[in-house]
């Protein structure tokens, strides 16, 4: 069973490890943005004492850390043509590749939305970059979207 809880300061050096598999899968992919070496440890360190952001860490029956969510609550003031909106914004969502496929993705993502309806947002959004076909189908699957489309090309 997995198992959520909420990370501390303490925790920046796991989540960096964490991170690692899906870092890596950018950098393989998009090289031109994504940076080999990330100071990886120092940037969690500063998301986790941000008050506006939660990390969720999942653990196996173990109780070795498997995964973890790193989300937000944001205001869109809306436009001329939109209205303003509370989102619960899933910024990051890893799951180690020993427990791929074992439900603590979901179990992760559900406690997103159980954080952003606690914190009174109507709607979840994340984004997903197009070369990452398992994470979209993993979204797809759990009842995600398309909501718009950022196009890119190198100049």
């Amino acid at each position: 069973m997995t198992r959520i809880r909420t990370a501390t300061t303490d925790d920046a050096a796991l989540l960096a490890g964490l991170n690692e598999a899906v870092h890596d899968l950018h950098v393989r992919h998009r090289p031109d943005l994504f940076l080999a070496a990330p100071e990886a440890e120092a940037a969690f360190a500063e998301r986790l004492a941000d008050p506006s952001v939660t990390v969720l860490i999942a653990a196996g029956d173990d109780g070795e850390a498997v995964g973890y969510a790193l989300a937000r609550v944001v205001q869109w003031p809306g436009g001329p043509f939109t209205g303003p909106d509370e989102v619960a914004v899933l910024d990051q969502l890893a799951v180690s590749p020993a427990a791929a496929r074992t439900g603590v993705g979901s179990a992760l993502l559900e406690a997103v939305r159980a954080a952003g309806r606690d914190a009174g947002c109507r709607r979840l959004v994340t984004n997903v970059w197009d070369f990452n076909e398992d994470a979209r189908a993993f979204y797809r699957a759990s009842g995600l979207r398309p909501m718009n489309r950022m196009l890119d090309q190198l100049l």
